[in-house]
């Protein structure tokens, strides 16, 4: 995916998390994120957005840590969540390609890097959003490609660094395979940080199979353990460890 069509997942993903905030209301229970409610999950991703539009407009090079989240609720914190959403949208469209700036995870542009994680920051946590509604009211669907780009970017990425709490004392090796996009990885488990490879090559001991959709959300800890729809083959032991310790810390 390119960046443009980041940006556009972004804004779409941003709206809809606005929508369902609203919606639900500021103290409803993030039902995905256990202790948090609504204005928890909104003061976090917008200072996030801030966060992030602040290296892109003003193109810091090193580590600069985030403003802190406001003391705001109810309709207040709505209308601050919204203005910097629109101004983290408005900053990477009119950033230049060739923009310097910090940043954390590979990518073949700063500008490439930062619309890519704001636009799985902001869809993750539009799934959150949506939690807090209940299952009555239903979910947006997470379009293939968007799903298995950002697997890509859990696994390849935030997993590739090595800060991964995710270390296994008997070595073991986990096939992730999304049916729908024909996309597959294979994640190497040590007492090492994890090594994923885009390939399908070489037996493993446990395979993830489903719509990239179902893959992303589950990889990401948003669909319960057991759903049926990630089917789950052969050593569940490694399943089970990547549910315990892949939780992305900053």
């Amino acid at each position: 995916m390119d960046t443009a069509e980041h940006i556009k997942h972004l804004v779409r993903e941003g709206q809809l998390l606005a929508d369902a905030a609203e919606l639900a209301g500021s103290h409803a229970e993030v039902r995905t994120c256990p202790g948090w409610e609504v204005r928890h999950l909104l003061r976090h991703i917008g200072m996030v957005h801030r966060w992030a539009t602040a290296f892109v407009a003003e193109g810091h090079t090193s580590y600069r840590p985030g403003g802190g989240e406001p003391d705001l609720d109810g309709a207040p914190l709505l209308d601050w969540y919204r203005e910097g959403h629109d101004r983290l949208v408005t900053t990477l469209t009119e950033a230049p390609d060739a923009l310097e700036c910090w940043t954390f995870l590979p990518a073949p542009s700063p500008l490439a890097f930062w619309a890519r994680r704001q636009a799985h920051e902001t869809t993750v946590h539009r799934v959150d959003a949506e939690s807090a509604l209940g299952l009555v009211a239903g979910r947006s669907p997470v379009g293939p490609e968007l799903a298995a780009d950002g697997v890509d970017e859990l696994l390849r990425g935030f997993h590739g660094r090595a800060t991964s709490r995710v270390r296994a004392d008997r070595p073991g090796t986990l096939r992730v395979r999304a049916t729908d996009t024909g996309d597959v990885w294979t994640v190497l488990l040590s007492a090492d940080a994890p090594r994923t490879t885009r390939t399908a090559d070489g037996p493993a001991d446990c395979e993830l199979t489903g719509p990239a959709e179902a893959l992303y959300l589950s990889l990401w800890n948003r669909l319960p353990a057991g759903s049926p729809a990630v089917t789950v083959a052969g050593d569940d032991r490694l399943a089970l460890l990547w549910r315990e310790t892949s939780a992305v810390t900053w």
